[in-house]
C-alpha cells in the first residue's frame, strides 16, 4: 500500500521560479463602446490575427478610464477575437474596479534607470554625461549569425544584426533596429515605448514592423511601394511610416 503522504516526502522539485524579461503588445482602447472595438477588432485581426493571438496583449484602459463600461465585457469581446489578453494597464483612480476581471491590472512601469508612471511624468534616474555614452554603447547588442524562424533576439539598447532575419524570426529592441540583410520576421523597435525608435534593413520583407507599439503587417507592407527595398520605419505623427535609404 502506497502511502498518500509519499509525494511530499519526495524531495525532487516539481517547479522553479525564476524572473524574465518579457515583451508584449499594447492595445489601447480609445473607445469603451462595444460595437464600435467589435468593427474595428474584426477588420484589423484579419490581418494580424496569427501576431495577436501568438504575442501577449496589454490592454491599456489610460484613454478611456473616465468612460462608464463594462470592463470584463470589453475584456471577452477582444479575446473573442483572437486578442491573447494577459494583463490591463490602468490609472489607480479605476483600478479598484478591476479586480474581479481575472487578470493582473498594471499601474506603473518600471525600467532601467527610468521609472515611468502612469499618473505622471517620468522620473529619470540622474546620470552623469561621461557615464551616458558608455552605458548606451554596453546596450547594444550585435548579432554576427542568421535570425531563425522561431528564434527571439532581445536588446536592452539598439540591436545591430549583420544577418537575414528569416520568417517566423523575431527581434525586439528597446532602442533602434539595425538590419544588414533581408528581414522577412517580425522586428520591433522601440518596445519600451521610444516613439523616437527607427527600424533599418537593406530588404523590407517583413511579416510585422512596430515602433512603440504602432505596427504594420505584411499585407499592408506589400502595398507601400518599399517591399523588398532598403527602407527604414519610423513614427511621424504618432502613424508608422516607411522611407527608402
Amino acid at each position: 500500500m502506497v502511502s498518500s503522504s509519499a509525494p511530499l516526502q519526495d524531495a525532487t522539485s516539481a517547479f522553479n521560479l525564476k524572473g524574465g524579461s518579457f515583451t508584449a503588445t499594447v492595445l489601447e482602447l480609445l473607445s469603451v463602446r462595444p460595437e464600435h472595438l467589435r468593427a474595428q477588432l474584426a477588420a484589423r485581426t484579419l490581418d494580424a490575427a496569427a501576431w495577436l493571438q501568438q504575442s501577449p496583449v496589454i490592454l491599456s484602459l489610460e484613454k478611456v478610464a473616465d468612460e462608464a463600461a463594462d470592463w470584463a465585457a470589453l475584456v471577452a469581446l477582444c479575446r473573442g477575437h483572437g486578442v491573447s489578453v494577459v494583463g490591463v494597464r490602468a490609472p489607480k483612480s479605476l483600478q479598484d474596479g478591476l479586480k474581479d476581471l481575472g487578470v493582473p491590472v498594471l499601474s506603473t512601469l518600471r525600467r532601467k534607470g527610468a521609472e515611468v508612471s502612469l499618473d505622471g511624468e517620468p522620473e529619470v534616474a540622474p546620470q552623469s554625461s561621461a557615464a551616458a555614452p558608455a552605458q548606451a554603447a554596453a546596450q547594444t547588442r550585435v548579432i554576427t549569425q542568421p535570425v531563425r524562424g522561431g528564434q527571439q533576439i532581445y536588446a536592452a539598447g539598439d540591436l545591430v544584426v549583420l544577418a537575414p532575419v528569416s520568417a517566423g524570426a523575431e527581434v525586439l529592441a528597446d532602442g533602434h533596429i539595425h538590419i544588414y540583410g533581408p528581414l522577412r520576421g517580425r522586428a520591433l523597435a522601440g518596445v519600451q515605448g521610444n516613439a523616437e525608435a527607427r527600424v533599418f534593413c537593406q530588404a523590407l520583407e517583413a511579416e510585422l514592423v512596430s515602433v512603440a507599439g504602432r505596427y504594420r503587417v505584411a499585407e499592408d507592407l506589400r502595398k507601400s511601394g518599399q517591399w523588398g527595398k532598403p527602407t527604414q520605419v519610423l513614427l511621424s505623427a504618432d502613424v508608422l511610416n516607411l522611407q527608402g535609404l
